[in-house]
């Protein structure tokens, strides 16, 4: 497999989930959508930190910020924030169970929610209901079956 058909497949992957993030769902399931984009990259980055790192997160928080209409730069901040806490300690979360990852994995969805929240709290004046929290959960329920459908890929298509 060469080095750019790797690269196209995690690109097309990283696709997908912008596409998932951006699909209408009813609007009371849109409290429990889960972050897609944060799941893949941090799927990525975990797997393959020396290829999709910081890098990747800020160019994808930045197309999500245009597909959602949201000041330039906020998804792009929060983002590269969990995906660098995710470069760093690679080695410490793959070597953990599947739902032990899917702790950390809601733990950082937090910290990305949390951030995407100052962010806007400094811009607009916004304040944060329970319902806002929802999509945490969803993304740390989900994360094993990410993992095994993302891992699945990488073997199949021989990524690295």
């Amino acid at each position: 497999m060469t080095y750019a058909n790797g690269r196209f497949k995690i690109i097309l992957t990283l696709i997908i989930a912008l596409l998932l993030t951006v699909l209408p769902v009813p609007e009371p399931l849109n409290n429990f959508r889960p972050d897609w984009l944060f799941l893949v990259l941090g799927y990525w980055c975990m797997a393959l930190p020396y290829r999709v790192n910081i890098g990747y997160a800020w160019i994808t928080g930045l197309v999500l910020d245009l597909l959602l209409g949201a000041p330039l730069g906020i998804h792009s901040l929060a983002l590269s924030i969990v995906i660098y806490i995710i470069a760093m300690n690679h080695r410490l979360i793959r070597n953990l169970s599947l739902w032990q990852q899917a702790l950390v994995v809601g733990f950082l969805a937090g910290l990305n929610k949390l951030v995407v929240f100052w962010a806007e709290k400094l811009l607009f004046d916004i304040t944060i209901t329970p319902m806002y929290l929802w999509s945490i959960l969803t993304t740390m329920l989900i994360w094993p079956w990410i993992f095994l459908i993302l891992r699945k890929i990488r073997r199949q298509f021989a990524i690295s």
